[in-house]
């Protein structure tokens, strides 16, 4: 669910009445279904949020995209391969507050990022429409969000029972009941989500020119921690061996029906590596790290809440302003774009104020 799609369509009126016929999220509107904000006690919040998500990156957005109707709204009107890094990191605020903010009085972030997406939509190359809001694209995308979060703790740590599996799968309805759309793609069971989930990989999934995309990072410039390595070295040394890395551990999340469609590869070789790396991350990353510097800012702020480091009413902490979008962009209504904010994250924990 990216927040940085252009407007070019009329706009989707999520709260009309006649929201299913005009707009594909259904009667969606400001209710939750009756589902309570996740909170500290949940699964989701324990596990969820932290910097190991980086490793599954190019995972989450190639999978996504290959969903036809979502790959096709990103490709035509995605500014995100221009600004990859900032994109990212500016997105990654408002989708974690989603379920974090629920500690902050009066959040509606759920319904924030929705609102995103409300006039994204077009024609695919075969004539037929998509909508960014249609049920069962805007609901695939959350699937890869949560259900991306158990592949890589099979994969990366923390370990899962299948009865935390179980509850992350309860868990991720209210956490999807909090962009206020309709609840009908979303499945009754986590085996039923598994059916789901076989079911979009062996007969939706597609190859799309926006998932080759994603997939080459060659042109990607260093992170911004990282931006004190030369330009040469990186593009000349770092840039070949990040690309086979990072291709590579997103071959290993794939599923085998994904990698048949992409054309990859996947031996016994690689997947007793991929295990044990997986070990050794999980040990590093969740054994020896303290947990809150694991932890993305939104979701760190919000754990402070919780302990009482910080107030609950205090103000939302918000991208820095280098992720921001270009100046040509910020009055876009369809990007995440704190101009202002009382609170920022400046990494790796300062906390800052326009």
């Amino acid at each position: 669910m990216a927040e940085v799609l252009h407007a070019s369509q009329d706009t989707c009126p999520v709260d009309a009445a006649s929201a299913e016929a005009t707009c594909p999220a259904g009667a969606a509107s400001s209710a939750t279904h009756g589902y309570e904000p996740l909170g500290p006690d949940s699964l989701t919040w324990q596990i969820w949020g932290t910097w190991t998500g980086m490793f599954q990156g190019l995972w989450a957005g190639s999978i996504q995209n290959m969903h036809p109707k979502l790959g096709a709204a990103v490709w035509d009107h995605s500014d995100f391969f221009g600004e990859r890094w900032q994109r990212l990191m500016r997105s990654l605020y408002p989708i974690s507050g989603v379920v974090f903010d629920s500690v902050i009085p009066g959040a509606r972030t759920g319904e924030e990022v929705r609102d995103y997406h409300l006039t994204v939509k077009g024609t695919m190359e075969d004539g037929s429409r998509y909508h960014a809001l249609d049920p069962d694209v805007f609901y695939w995308a959350h699937a890869t969000f949560w259900y991306g979060n158990v592949r890589l703790c099979e994969r990366f740590g923390p370990f899962l029972t299948e009865d935390q599996k179980r509850q992350l799968f309860e868990e991720s309805k209210a956490w999807y009941a909090q962009y206020g759309v309709s609840m009908r793609p979303v499945p009754e069971t986590y085996e039923d989500f598994l059916e789901y989930w076989d079911h979009m990989c062996r007969n939706v999934l597609r190859d799309h020119v926006s998932v080759r995309t994603v997939l080459d990072i060659t042109q990607l410039p260093p992170p911004p921690f990282l931006s004190f390595i030369p330009t040469w070295l990186w593009d000349r040394y770092l840039v070949p061996q990040n690309q086979k890395l990072f291709m590579w551990l997103t071959t290993g999340f794939y599923d085998e029906p994904i990698r048949e469609i992409l054309g990859l590869e996947w031996t016994d070789k690689d997947e007793r590596l991929f295990r044990l790396v997986g070990k050794g991350i999980n040990l590093v990353m969740h054994k020896l790290l303290p947990k809150r510097a694991l932890r993305h800012p939104r979701p760190r702020d919000a754990w402070d809440r919780v302990h009482g480091k910080v107030a609950v009413d205090a103000p939302i902490v918000h991208t820095p302003t280098r992720n921001l979008p270009p100046q040509s962009e910020r009055g876009n209504p369809m990007h995440y774009c704190p101009v202002t904010a009382a609170r920022r994250a400046s990494y790796p924990g300062v906390l800052t104020a326009d």
